[in-house]
């Protein structure tokens, strides 16, 4: 059923249990994708959903309002996660879409809009409805150049698009009804708005001008209680700041990297520095670069496999590029047979991200390491520890 959020204000998302993949990271907790409705005297939506959750959005739409009587649909954002549901409701209501002039251009690129009718915002431009007012401002790369936000001062609501979201599927709506909220946000922050983390501080100052009761995201639970919280999270995941943690990901063989990733590791944890350790194919991406985004440290192990890396972990690295994660204190290992080639491919990915290399020669090893060759790892690990 839609869930009232305040008078004539409702929830009329779609709730996705089982998808297990978004963006090519896991989403263990599911998703939602969330719509709202404003009724006034102009009826408005907010955002829709997926495509294929098309019969479960519209259903939560008629408990409200019969769909044909949708005056404006505001498009926040055009990635199909969230428009995938606007052709079927345009067909029912021919409602004006409210959005931007590069949002229209992605409409017109993803579908057949040419008897849409549109009404093109900008920045600090304001609609009326009736009793309530709708103020627009365009958030370009917060996650793609097309987005913006919806804020209605008479609910002292932000209909914040991906700014904040989660992904959690959950029969709960709001974040004081699921104690992981936090948690999620920041794996969401790192695996989606981490390229972008320089525009959040402009953002949350923006944000911080608004009187708030509500932050309505396009994925997960709504801020009610935690708003002050949320806020100051996102400052805190968008900073350089680091903790003295280090993470260590691999993959391997026959454990030859891996014995000496937890050499290393045993060092570092003689050295009192917390450490992380994942094993790439047997580890969500994910969480990996969620435990990365306030590292002080990255190790990455792997083995030498047909003069290149192993397989998972060139996937890693890929992924990782893409996020650029911000500056950290960095360290190729891995073993190798005849010629050692891994370590090169992944000092180039820290050459990419600006990460300062450490190397020593006991950080490769040819075949299988001994005891000895294990001890220097540890000593790196101690060493590791004083930078």
């Amino acid at each position: 059923m839609a869930v009232v959020l305040k008078d004539n204000v409702y929830w009329v998302g779609a709730i996705d249990w089982n998808i297990r993949e978004f963006h090519g990271y896991e989403t263990k907790n599911g998703s939602s994708y969330n719509s709202y409705i404003i009724m006034d005297e102009k009826v408005v939506l907010i955002d829709t959903v997926k495509k294929y959750m098309f019969d479960e959005f519209y259903n939560r739409i008629k408990k409200v309002v019969d769909p044909e009587k949708i005056d404006y649909i505001v498009v926040n954002h055009v990635e199909m996660d969230h428009s995938g549901s606007l052709e079927k409701i345009i067909e029912i209501s021919k409602a004006t879409i409210i959005t931007n002039a590069k949002a229209k251009e992605h409409l017109e690129l993803h579908y057949d809009t040419k008897d849409w009718e549109y009404l093109l915002v900008d920045t600090g431009d304001s609609l009326n409805i009736g009793s309530r007012n709708l103020t627009f401002v365009k958030t370009p790369m917060l996650h793609w150049p097309d987005n913006m936000v919806t804020y209605c001062p008479e609910d002292k609501i932000l209909f914040s698009n991906d700014a904040f979201g989660q992904h959690i599927a959950s029969s709960e709506r709001f974040d004081f009804e699921i104690d992981y909220a936090i948690e999620s946000a920041k794996e969401y922050f790192a695996n989606i708005l981490l390229p972008y983390r320089t525009l959040i501080p402009n953002a949350v100052k923006t944000v911080d001008t608004l009187e708030l009761d509500l932050i309505c995201p396009s994925h997960g639970i709504i801020w009610k209680e935690d708003i002050s919280k949320i806020k100051e999270k996102y400052l805190e995941f968008a900073s350089n700041n680091i903790s003295e943690k280090a993470v260590i990901v691999y993959d391997t063989m026959y454990k030859s990297t891996e014995k000496i990733g937890l050499s290393i590791a045993e060092g570092l944890m003689d050295s009192n520095i917390e450490v992380k350790i994942f094993k790439i194919s047997e580890t969500p991406i994910s969480k990996i670069i969620t435990e990365i985004l306030d590292a002080k440290y990255v190790l990455v192990g792997s083995p030498t496999l047909n003069i290149n890396l192993y397989p998972e972990v060139a996937r890693f690295l890929k992924y990782m590029e893409g996020l650029k994660p911000n500056k950290k204190i960095a360290a190729a290992f891995g073993s190798y047979g005849w010629a050692e080639s891994a370590t090169k491919h992944i000092k180039n990915t820290f050459d990419i991200l600006s990460f300062d290399t450490v190397e020593d020669e006991c950080l490769t090893c040819r075949f299988v390491p001994d005891e000895e060759h294990l001890e220097k790892c540890h000593e790196f690990g101690k060493k590791l520890a004083k930078m």
